[in-house]
């Protein structure tokens, strides 16, 4: 079986154009001028941060996407998904507000916005899969379903429940419902370690379902109330809440969350580039109100039609880096160490790549590819 190209643009070469100049050179040579028609409607599928975060793909780059296909003269829109979470993304409104906040208007970004699930994220199609996937159906968010062709403009970092976020994690988790997002989460069960909870409150006051109380200083979750959202986790400053993975196996948010990202691909077959950018590459989620101290140094920019192959790619390449001081790694710090296992030894994160090949989405084997300086305009 032939590998799959993942094109390559370093963070420091020996170009002093930089990144953001250097994207549309690596949108070219990956072949995204090939596949996109005139009038074609792109979604481009990113993360307009969380308030208090700092690390999401910044609009520059964005923008260079939009220009990109302009000048192919296809008509792009930013897109996004609402949280499962009750945050500023919650809802379609908020989640504009929030994106205008950081910089995604039309001038800063070149392309309109538009909320790819509805106002409160229930709008949903069904897309049959077919074996050997196990679920015979996943909810795909409608604009996205309906667009022509999708780009990914994924920031590639660690994830609390998934050990990685990359391009397999946008596709199913950003790129389906509040429905489809509850139906990932559904075997996820955090549970809170008393011996190290300080009773402080703040799962409290992030958790939108009620399913979190103090008594006698410390958390207490409600399974019977929990969705699984995982944001308990993230903004726990003490880490006293974990996921419970006696309760369930591992494996099976891990595959859902593929099956429902091989749902999206299905009707854009030829359609899609992926874009894992490995710059600000932190420990967790861009959902979180903050952004931590980084893993590895700025890497650059992967681009591939294939999501399986440039996440593999991605970790690998993180992976081979030596860790900044301050990262909170576990382990894995020196250079081929692993990293994500480092962060989330608990997480068998390779689950999602493997069942993500065994359904059809993509293979592992891949073929990097640094891009042409030459090629810059």
């Amino acid at each position: 079986m032939n590998k799959s190209p993942v094109y390559f643009l370093p963070a420091y070469s020996n170009s002093s154009r930089g990144l953001v100049k250097s994207l549309p050179a690596l949108l070219e040579q990956s072949g995204l001028s090939r596949v996109i028609a005139e009038k074609d409607l792109v979604a481009v599928k990113v993360h307009f941060g969380e308030p208090g975060n700092n690390t999401f793909v910044r609009p520059e780059f964005i923008r260079r996407i939009a220009e990109f296909l302009l000048a192919l003269k296809a008509r792009p829109f930013l897109t996004d998904t609402n949280t499962l979470y009750v945050g500023a993304r919650t809802n379609s409104a908020q989640h504009l507000v929030t994106a205008l906040r950081h910089g995604f208007d039309f001038s800063s970004a070149g392309a309109p916005l538009v909320i790819a699930d509805g106002l409160r994220g229930n709008a949903g199609v069904k897309v049959p899969l077919g074996p050997p996937a196990v679920n015979r159906e996943v909810t795909v968010a409608p604009e996205i379903y309906s667009a022509d062709a999708l780009v990914l403009a994924t920031h590639f970092k660690g994830h609390e429940a998934f050990g990685f976020g990359g391009s397999l994690k946008n596709l199913g988790m950003g790129c389906t419902n509040r429905a489809g997002k509850l139906f990932i989460h559904a075997t996820i069960a955090p549970s809170v370690f008393p011996s190290t909870c300080a009773g402080c409150g703040t799962c409290l006051k992030w958790c939108g379902y009620q399913a979190i109380s103090v008594r006698k200083k410390k958390a207490q979750i409600d399974a019977a109330r929990c969705v699984g959202c995982a944001e308990c986790i993230a903004v726990c400053p003490r880490g006293a809440v974990e996921i419970n993975w006696a309760s369930d196996s591992p494996s099976e948010s891990q595959k859902r969350m593929a099956e429902v990202a091989r749902g999206v691909t299905l009707n854009k077959s030829g359609k899609i580039l992926c874009l894992n950018f490995l710059t600000n590459i932190t420990p967790n989620c861009d959902c979180n109100p903050f952004s931590e101290p980084l893993i590895v140094a700025d890497l650059g920019v992967l681009a591939s039609p294939d999501p399986v192959a440039i996440d593999q790619a991605s970790i690998d390449l993180v992976n081979r880096a030596e860790a900044l001081p301050g990262s909170g790694l576990k382990s894995g710090r020196e250079a081929g160490g692993d990293k994500f296992r480092g962060l989330y030894p608990r997480i068998p994160y390779e689950i999602q790549l493997e069942w993500a090949e065994k359904i059809g989405l993509g293979q592992r084997g891949y073929q990097l590819i640094k891009i042409k300086e030459s090629a810059n305009p």
